[in-house]
């Protein structure tokens, strides 16, 4: 998963010369504005790092790691840190080209031998550099059904699932963002190591930067009693609206989909990660010891591909890029004429934001144990206003605004959907006419049951991925999932000459779904017994 992308140019010299005239601390009463943007929201918790010249000058907790719950957020406690891991995959893939283990230039299937693409051509040339940068031609989100929510698959299976799933564009023509090829490439980090990715990440990153609660296994975050809990507001008719609820944490990514995002840390330990990315790659303290090169720091940051730019709405306009790229592991992009290298995070339930800024050796981390991007995103703008010496705004206030339009611009579009499309029509087939069982290419099988007298969906390599379908119209049916959290879709049966069915497709019902359910992908057939 991925937060909405929100990553001028103002030319007056003046005005930059000021963007260098910072203090090393937060604005005056950060705490209390901290408190009063989650307040706002009903946040439950959140953690906030800054590193400034090298130092670490703020690390911290907020709040309280669970809705309802005594239990208060320390520096210390460990939130998913979503795909603001992906650099960490990176990083480990620096190590490796710094040992001398392997290229960025590398095929992936001289490491992989086993690796398949839709098209045999683009599994010849696909490269260790290929599986970061998004030009893959992968549609958004492809295949993310593959492991969200988690599966019973290894990452072997999904490797080999990929050279089912049929390309959106033309490879290397353009960005489309992906999580499947950051497992191609933890598996990549496991055969050049001869580690498990986890092992190495922990072994060559976690260690010599004393991350004493980072935790690459999701049984270490379980087994650790001072972590935040997942909260989601899951309006029935569309997520992000009502009240806060806590989420089963154990129903989120799993540990197949790690490379792409499965990490936990806390602030004092995003802090220390912060510290080495922006000394290059020099361990804090110690500059003659290093984790990787600054060659591979170069690397890692520079942008690979053009990230097209969407103009944002007044309320936050301003932070609207002039260029944005995508690099190794980092979105590169500026704000208001500074180059800004950072990365969103999302994982059911909780959110992560980094910011680096190269040329001021300064770098912020966010996280929140909930799914309000309007407070995370705010603050963390205006952190990045204070420290480059801006005006300082309501960038919580403006988010909020932001927020509100695009999830009332959602209820509409549901709303008229709900309107004109329920059409008055019958299904074809009595319900136990669509019973079966099914496969689609690169998921798998699901079965379709009569129980209760009620129809029945079951993915049946995503546990508690099961469903009730109720008649929409014609032979599109809505499925409801028993668990809340998964985005509901609607299935639509075709029928051939017998009237038997021939092919279900799916899309999901909200217009603001997640792009990782990308049920529209989906093709089923009937599966012979």
């Amino acid at each position: 998963m991925k937060l909405p992308v929100l990553p001028r140019v103002i030319a007056a010299v003046v005005l930059l010369s000021t963007a260098w005239v910072a203090s090393a601390t937060p604005p005056e009463g950060f705490d209390d504005r901290v408190r009063a943007a989650m307040q706002g929201r009903d946040v439950p918790g959140m953690a906030i790092a800054i590193v400034e010249d090298g130092r670490i000058v703020h690390a911290k907790g907020y709040g309280v790691r669970a809705l309802g719950a005594s239990e208060a957020v320390d520096a210390d406690t460990i939130f998913p840190t979503g795909s603001t891991g992906k650099a960490v995959t990176a990083a480990a893939l620096a190590i490796l080209v710094d040992d001398g283990k392997l290229g960025w230039d590398d095929r992936v299937i001289d490491h992989l031998p086993d690796f398949r693409m839709f098209d045999p051509w683009v599994t010849r040339e696909m490269t260790v550099r290929d599986l970061l940068v998004h030009r893959s031609g992968l549609g958004l989100g492809a295949g993310d059904l593959l492991f969200i929510p988690r599966t019973t698959r290894s990452r072997a299976d999904i490797v080999r699932a990929l050279r089912h799933i049929q390309p959106a564009t033309s490879f290397r023509s353009g960005y489309a963002y992906d999580n499947i090829l950051y497992i191609v490439a933890g598996e990549v980090v496991a055969a050049a190591s001869g580690k498990a990715w986890e092992a190495f990440v922990r072994e060559r990153i976690f260690q010599p930067l004393g991350m004493a609660t980072a935790a690459s296994h999701e049984e270490d975050r379980f087994a650790t009693a001072n972590r935040a809990q997942p909260h989601a507001r899951l309006h029935p008719k569309l997520r992000g609206l009502g009240a806060q609820v806590m989420l089963p944490e154990r129903e989120g990514l799993g540990q197949v989909g790690a490379p792409a995002g499965g990490l936990s840390w806390s602030a004092n330990d995003f802090a220390r990660w912060l510290q080495v990315q922006v000394a290059r790659g020099a361990l804090p303290g110690d500059g003659d010891r290093r984790l990787w090169s600054e060659t591979q720091a170069r690397e890692m940051w520079t942008p690979q591909v053009n990230v097209p730019i969407r103009p944002f709405p007044a309320p936050i306009a301003d932070i609207t890029p002039q260029f944005s790229g995508y690099a190794l592991g980092w979105n590169v992009q500026d704000y208001r004429g500074v180059k800004v290298v950072q990365h969103g995070g999302a994982v059911f339930g909780v959110l992560a934001f980094a910011l680096l800024v190269p040329e001021r050796n300064l770098a912020i981390s966010l996280q929140i144990n909930a799914e309000d991007v309007d407070v995370l995103r705010g603050l963390g703008y205006e952190l990045l206003d204070h420290y480059l010496g801006f005006e300082s705004r309501d960038w919580v206030g403006a988010f909020g605004e932001w927020n509100r339009q695009r999830l009332h611009g959602g209820l509409a579009l549901l709303d008229a959907t709900g309107t004109q499309a329920r059409a008055a029509s019958r299904p074809s087939l009595p319900l136990a006419g669509y019973a079966g069982r099914y496969a689609d290419a690169w998921y798998g099988p699901i079965t379709l049951a009569m129980r209760d007298r009620a129809l029945r969906m079951d993915f049946l390599q995503t546990p508690g991925m099961a469903g009730t379908l109720t008649h929409w119209q014609y032979d599109t049916f809505r499925v409801d999932w028993d668990d809340r959290s998964i985005e509901p879709a609607y299935a639509t049966f075709a029928l051939d000459a017998d009237g038997k069915v021939e092919r279900i497709t799916m899309k999901a019902v909200s217009p603001l779904a997640d792009f990782s359910y990308d049920y529209h992908d989906l093709l089923f057939v009937p599966k012979p017994e």
